[in-house]
């Protein structure tokens, strides 16, 4: 039976289960942090894992060397399109060396969810401060991040808020609030009623949401996360565009009434109309449905995508209800899963688990978990900007965008499929294109990439790689363990490991291959080596986390 007992708290993880923890939590262990989480106890490394992190520095412009978030672009700096591959780059940094952080992973989930689609906005400084804002509530209070979002810049011009206005409406932003960000749909139980909300719903709540705009100069500071929002449209305290009118909601919201504490004459204030949206949130939150809706998409993002009736009634109820407790903390309902006999798969009753090795890696996994396990160096943005950009301009705009991810640009409001969409899921990220290019990754990285001057900007030298780790390079069975051992989410075949074995050994037996180490002849070793990487990468078991 699934179950949210948590597992043994004083026992030390053990190798299996802490790189599970990781593999989940960030973008992809190295061979050290699994080693050193597996020797933690699961409160010692969700200690490690949830801790709070101070703000990431800005990202620079490459047009001026310094930093162009103060609050906004000038002349001097590039022009928006260039500052927003630049904020891309910033953060696939901040994922790649987050080290044992879910902070980035918890903001990648967060644009999973309150997604938004970069060409519609283009500017590098209002996916910046969206970023900041999704950070900030990493482990926050996702009922705040919710009232946020929804005067944030990049989406009030992504979902075309700022074009709502009283006389005027526009339900765009109003309608994926219910459906994608909060409460969710439901079954259509009848006209216009989609058994968590109706069509009346969405057009009270487009008028509470009336009359913000985005703020072109970033100087509208909000105090809580120091991040540039949107505005109240209006003069002094006079929230001119915004619908004052009373909004009655239906009986799926017990036909709560919303309207202005504060009238200027026939206006709503600019304050009334934030309270207003502080009563929307307050009665969209007070409903089971929108803390269980949220939990399966934290469930589906870092545990399973199937959710039976079991889950449904053992693990996410449960979650839900650990998230109302706590007024919508997310930090006690990841420490609940992440802790529970059902994430680690000891709960399944069977001899073979469901739940570890069961997601498709996305990209994400893919390129950066790659770059994360061999430790490679990219360019220092502190010593050479312009590689630094270079270098990750490749890997997200090749790389990533090969594999079917293109990078803050999901194909629909919903986000990427592979996300969301029924019935399959992570298998999305599989096609033949796609997945021809997902095998590609390994040579690319042991191949390199180089910038305009013929420069490496990044490259996976294994011969290297295998010394630092100490890896007995005399020893076949030795190499081919720690690779299997490190790399692969699940304990595989004696039949399968001798496959692995035998392409690093291709054309040579064991004898031939001690002689060759013992020769000096390194391009072989790198050749055979780089066999092994190639099969590893491109099989099956290293598709799954």
């Amino acid at each position: 039976m699934s179950s949210l007992n948590p597992i043994a708290l004083t026992s030390p993880l053990g190798r299996k289960n802490a790189a599970h923890l990781l593999r989940r939590t960030t973008f992809g262990p190295s061979r050290s942090d699994i080693d050193t989480f597996s020797n933690y106890n699961i409160n010692q490394a969700l200690a490690l894992l949830l801790e709070e992190k101070l703000p990431a520095s800005p990202p620079l412009d490459v047009a001026t060397g310094e930093a162009w978030v103060n609050p906004k672009p000038t002349g001097a700096n590039s022009d928006e399109s260039d500052l927003m591959k630049m904020t891309f780059a910033w953060w696939a940094d901040l994922m790649k060396t987050s080290e044992n952080s879910i902070i980035d992973r918890m903001a990648w989930f967060y644009h999973t969810h309150f997604t938004t689609i970069s060409s519609r906005i283009n500017s590098g400084t209002a996916i910046y401060y969206q970023l900041k804002l999704f950070r900030y509530y990493a482990l926050g209070n996702f009922k705040e991040l919710s009232k946020k979002i929804c005067y944030d810049n990049a989406m009030l011009v992504h979902l075309d808020g700022r074009l709502n206005d009283v006389g005027r409406p526009n339900e765009n932003f109003a309608r994926e609030f219910f459906e994608l960000f909060t409460i969710g749909k439901g079954d259509q139980v009848g006209p216009d009623d989609y058994t968590n909300y109706t069509e009346s719903d969405v057009i009270a709540s487009s008028k509470v949401l009336s009359g913000y705009n985005v703020d072109l100069d970033y100087s509208n500071i909000d105090p809580d996360t120091e991040v540039a929002m949107g505005i109240v449209r209006g003069s002094g305290n006079i929230a001119s565009n915004h619908d004052a009118s009373v909004k009655t909601f239906s009986g799926r919201f017990q036909n709560t009434v919303i309207q202005p504490n504060e009238l200027i004459g026939d206006k709503a204030s600019k304050d009334a109309a934030l309270d207003e949206l502080d009563q929307l949130i307050t009665m969209i939150f007070n409903q089971e449905a929108t803390a269980r809706y949220i939990c399966r998409r934290l469930y589906r993002f870092f545990v399973y995508y199937d959710i039976t009736a079991e889950i449904e009634n053992d693990i996410i109820g449960p979650l839900a209800q650990t998230f109302i407790a706590n007024e919508f903390e997310v930090k006690p309902v990841l420490e609940q899963l992440f802790s529970s006999t059902h994430f680690f798969d000891i709960d399944n009753g069977t001899e073979i688990d469901d739940n570890r090795g069961g997601i498709i890696k996305s990209p994400m996994e893919i390129v950066l978990g790659t770059l994360r396990f061999f430790n490679m160096q990219l360019p220092d943005p502190q010593v050479d900007l312009a590689g630094f950009y270079a270098a990750y301009n490749d890997l997200i705009f090749s790389k990533l965008a090969n594999q079917g991810l293109d990078f803050y640009e999901p194909f629909d409001v919903a986000g990427y499929e592979a996300y969301y969409q029924e019935p399959a899921f992570n298998r999305n990220w599989i096609t033949v294109n796609n997945l021809a290019r997902r095998y590609q990754i390994s040579t690319d990285l042991l191949l390199g990439a180089k910038d305009e001057n013929d420069s490496i900007l990044y490259k996976l030298n294994i011969l290297p790689y295998c010394e630092a780790e100490g890896i007995d390079l005399n020893s076949p069975q030795a190499i081919v363990t720690f690779f299997v051992d490190y790399l692969l989410p699940e304990a595989i075949t004696a039949e399968r490991f001798d496959y692995f074995k035998s392409t690093l050994l291709i054309d040579v037996d064991e004898v031939d291959w001690v002689a060759t180490i013992i020769d000096g002849e390194d391009f072989q070793v790198i050749f055979h080596l780089e066999n092994l990487i190639n099969t590893l990468i491109q099989s099956p078991e290293y598709q799954l986390f």
